[in-house]
């Protein structure tokens, strides 16, 4: 369902915003602009929230790790198409945290009181499609479409309640799950969040006077209920020279599934970055 919505809105975006005569017409992007731009970024993203199942929620305390993120950018001088914007982003993060309630995640109910850890592992590729409705020297502000293409799981393991037999041997092999006698067992629940999600792109980039640095600003956001998604980033540029730039800034990405086969979650990264542009 979600990729089929993906395809009618692409075809929209692309049929509403081909120029004629009887629509605006896009200011032709500079010649000093047209070329490949390669960039990458530090981020120190530090996560809050919470995540889990629909009724069931915890905060696993996860832990604040740098990321390195990197975009291709291509920009071509034919008014009529598109610009082309590719960017990856890594979420990989882990935390901690002793259950005050039973939860249930994937196929697994871990026990009360027990220590359960978090591991969240979630990229995404966005396929950016955008026109640059101005383009000068001093000012620029671009608008388009991004399909978000989300990979990875998330997986919590702890100590479940088990039916397994072999949990009920008084004495169990060096190898058994078990933690002792009972029904308790260590074991582990992943989801996938494999998914694509179409997104606003909206970006701005404004020269200060009498200065290298440039204010830029740029947001993703998402077009679809299913999931709320976000990915703001606010920064300055340093020219070096023509062809590099430095940038730094702080970036939050906010996630928030609902019902992502059967992962809920409300989570938000934040944080401040460093990085580079080349020019070619």
């Amino acid at each position: 369902m979600v990729k089929t919505v993906f395809a009618v809105t692409l075809a929209a975006f692309l049929t509403f915003s081909a120029p004629t005569s009887a629509q605006f017409t896009y200011a032709p992007t500079s010649r000093d602009d047209v070329g490949l731009y390669l960039g990458g970024q530090i981020w120190q993203s530090g996560p809050s929230g919470v995540l889990g199942a629909e009724h069931t929620r915890v905060d696993f305390n996860l832990k604040k790790q740098q990321q390195i993120n990197y975009f291709i950018d291509l920009k071509h001088p034919i008014a009529a198409l598109p610009h082309l914007r590719i960017s990856t982003t890594q979420l990989d993060t882990s935390g901690q945290t002793t259950l005050t309630q039973q939860f249930g995640f994937s196929d697994k109910t871990f026990s009360v009181a027990a220590t359960v850890d978090a591991s969240f592992d979630v990229s995404y590729i966005d396929y950016t499609l955008y026109y640059a409705l101005f383009d000068s020297e001093d000012f620029s502000f671009e608008l388009g479409f991004s399909a978000r293409d989300l990979n990875g799981n998330v997986t919590v393991a702890g100590t479940t309640k088990s039916s397994d037999d072999t949990c009920n041997d008084p004495n169990p092999s060096p190898d058994s799950p078990c933690t002792g006698t009972g029904n308790n067992a260590i074991s582990s629940g992943t989801i996938k969040t494999d998914d694509i999600n179409p997104m606003l792109f909206v970006a701005t980039n404004i020269g200060l006077p009498l200065t290298q640095l440039n204010l830029f600003a740029q947001a993703d956001v998402s077009l679809l209920n299913d999931h709320r998604l976000a990915d703001y980033q606010l920064g300055f540029s340093y020219d070096l020279h023509k062809l590099m730039q430095v940038t730094f800034g702080y970036r939050v990405v906010n996630m928030a599934f609902d019902n992502l086969n059967s992962l809920y979650t409300d989570l938000a990264f934040k944080g401040a970055f460093v990085g580079m542009i080349a020019h070619f």
